[in-house]
């Protein structure tokens, strides 16, 4: 059976791990790093950059560097004002009041631009490997509702990849924890403070099984919010001080963005740290430079409605597994952010427990998603892994209130039915409305899904029994289906479209995909040819001067000639011509390489032959007389 990969699809990095025998091997990228900053750039000619690469150009091209697209999966426009305010990028609404990136012409949903990660990661995977890869586990937020994991499962599509299972973060990151460990129904918190998401989750490790008890969270607090107090903050102290507004400026803002992720990491190790952008404006006096010292009892201050907002889903998630802190064996902290202090300060205040330190916290869910793809494929025995479903799923009723069918914290996958009426005499049709949430009020909850159960038979109010079934699968996406009993009509719905996008959507994508993915290929080559003609110009130029007088007329022609060919075709970027080119110039010189070398040769031959003669003109004959 092939590998199945497991991806750690991050707001702010992407890892990528697969099994290797018994053991987990997080996968170094094409920059030989461990992980993969999930930044995409769109540069002039239609090149694309993705990672390390597209985060170094992102100060001088910031409104076609997409980051933290994260934030928007699986999300309705309406529903991303804040964080539309945050990036420099254009999002506009498209279709079902989905959000898209605008870059030109063109417009990307978030799974588009989630699946250029996805595809940087399974590229990854296959040099590694050496093989093709098409499957993979992709982790999401413990805390991502169903529309959020439809539309990270679409992006796994439209990437090329079989999407074996959607897999919580956090129970990842327990599986990676665990599996060498011996467990006598140990509690476990993980802690996983990511870069757009936070979830805390309660598991009981037993022998072999990882069973979720509770899970909680806010997909609105990540780090990306921590480096946003810090830029709010530099941002008022240098209008206060230079009476400069950089709020508008997309430049001067990725610059901004640059030194407050930069400060909060030095901050986890020292107790302040100095901001310096020089030239980060100007007006008429001339240049302004930025230069502020922020410490890190300052950043705690500016920060710390946003650490005691991780506590209220602690507290939550105690509660849902009818536990208190005693109960509580061992907790794991997960996500870059859970480097600052404070943070492990407040965890340990508030479980009573130290943090272990014995996990990565970057790769650990990587690791994790590479052990349940193991599981799948068999390659990983004796695991059980029950997890959960995050939030209350269930359909509006009369009146507008929202009747639960599935309780959050559900063990998934799971199945349940229940028996509904008409409103109405003689009502011949219902709209089933299907939601997730935690309100009373369906309208305060997230709509998911909605369909039409017709042709039922007219009957007073309350008379027809329409059962209703929920059915979520392990990836915690949900099925829904009604069917009035007395007819057996029946209708279902698949809950996709909550992420927006159709099926031919998706298929359109994944072949844009698979040909962007072909466009890219020829252009790397496009450019690397370039190069190659550059260097051969180069070469070609330095030589003719250094030894043109020295190689025979007919050669030196044959040199111009084929420079002068091999020039137009770098211009015109013809391909096919610049390898022809190339090797005849290549041949070309190594016959004048040879002709340097034997003129060479004659003339040390020459030379000696000179010296010999000059040395013998000097030699006298001269008679000995024996002495006696």
């Amino acid at each position: 059976m092939s590998k199945i990969i497991g991806i750690d699809l991050g707001t702010t990095n992407s890892c990528v791990s697969v099994m290797e025998g018994n053991s987990p091997v997080v996968i170094p990228n094409s920059e030989g790093k461990r992980t993969t900053p999930s930044i995409i750039a769109f540069l002039e000619g239609g090149e694309t950059k993705v990672g390390d690469p597209a985060k170094r150009q992102a100060v001088t091209n910031p409104n076609k560097t997409i980051f933290s697209i994260k934030r928007f999966m699986g999300r309705n426009f309406s529903e991303v004002t804040e964080e539309l305010k945050n990036v420099p990028y254009k999002i506009i609404k498209g279709e079902n009041d989905t959000p898209r990136v605008s870059i030109g012409k063109k417009l990307y949903s978030p799974q588009e631009i989630s699946a250029i990660i996805l595809q940087k990661m399974k590229k990854t995977a296959e040099d590694y490997i050496g093989n093709e890869v098409k499957k993979a586990v992709i982790t999401v937020p413990a805390y991502f509702n169903d529309a959020q994991r439809q539309a990270t499962k679409e992006a796994g599509e439209i990437a090329g990849l079989n999407v074996e299972r959607i897999i919580n973060e956090p129970t990842a990151a327990a599986l990676a924890y665990g599996l060498d460990k011996n467990h006598n129904n140990n509690k476990i918190v993980v802690y996983d403070l990511g870069g757009g998401t936070f979830d805390i989750s309660i598991l009981e490790l037993g022998e072999g099984v990882f069973e979720v008890l509770s899970t909680s969270g806010d997909t609105h607090l990540g780090g990306d919010d921590f480096d946003k107090v810090i830029i709010d903050w530099l941002g008022k102290e240098f209008k206060k001080e230079q009476g400069v507004d950089l709020s508008n400026d997309s430049i001067a803002h990725q610059r901004l963005k640059e030194a407050a992720e930069k400060a909060k990491i030095e901050l986890s190790s020292s107790s302040k740290t100095e901001i310096n952008l020089p030239y980060i404006t100007a007006n008429a006096d001339g240049p302004k430079h930025l230069v502020k010292t922020l410490t890190r009892a300052n950043f705690e201050k500016l920060s710390d409605h946003l650490m005691k907002r991780s506590l209220d889903p602690c507290k939550k998630a105690l509660e849902a597994a009818n536990l208190i802190d005693k109960n509580i064996d061992e907790v794991i902290l997960v996500g870059g952010s859970t480097r600052i202090p404070k943070i492990q300060e407040q965890v340990e205040k508030f479980f009573k427990k130290t943090p272990s330190k014995g996990v990565n916290p970057d790769e650990v869910v990587s690791i994790g998603a590479a052990i349940q793809g193991g599981v799948l494929s068999g390659d990983v025995k004796d695991v059980l892994l029950l997890d959960v479903t995050p939030l209350s799923l269930g359909i509006e009723t009369l009146g507008g209130v929202f009747t639960k069918l599935i309780d959050s914290n559900t063990t998934i996958p799971t199945k349940r039915s229940e028996i509904f009426s008409t409103a109405a005499d003689n009502q011949s049709a219902v709209t089933i409305r299907v939601g997730q949430g935690e309100r009373s009020m369906f309208n305060d909850n997230k709509e998911i899904g909605r369909f039409d159960l017709i042709d039922i038979a007219p009957a007073p109010r309350g008379v027809p029994q329409i059962e209703v079934t929920f059915d979520i699968d392990a990836n915690g996406i949900l099925n829904v289906s009604a069917k009035e009993k007395s007819t057996g009509k029946e209708q279902s719905i698949r809950i996709q479209a909550s992420s927006g996008l159709s099926q031919n959507e998706i298929e359109r994508m994944k072949r844009e995909a698979q040909e962007n993915a072909e466009k890219d290929k020829k252009l790397k080559e496009e450019i690397e040819k370039i190069n190659s003609a550059d260097s051969m110009i180069f070469q070609t130029e330095k030589q003719l001067k250094e030894y043109g007088k020295k190689i025979s007329e007919e050669t030196k022609k044959k040199i111009e000639l084929n420079l002068k060919n091999l020039k137009e075709a770098r211009n015109s970027k013809n391909i096919s011509d610049i390898d022809h080119y190339i090797n005849i110039m290549n041949n070309i010189l190594s016959t004048s390489a040879q002709e340097l070398y034997n003129t060479k040769k004659k003339k040390d031959e020459k030379n000696d032959s000179e010296k010999k003669s000059e040395k013998n003109k000097n030699v006298q004959d001269v008679d000995f007389e024996e002495v006696k």
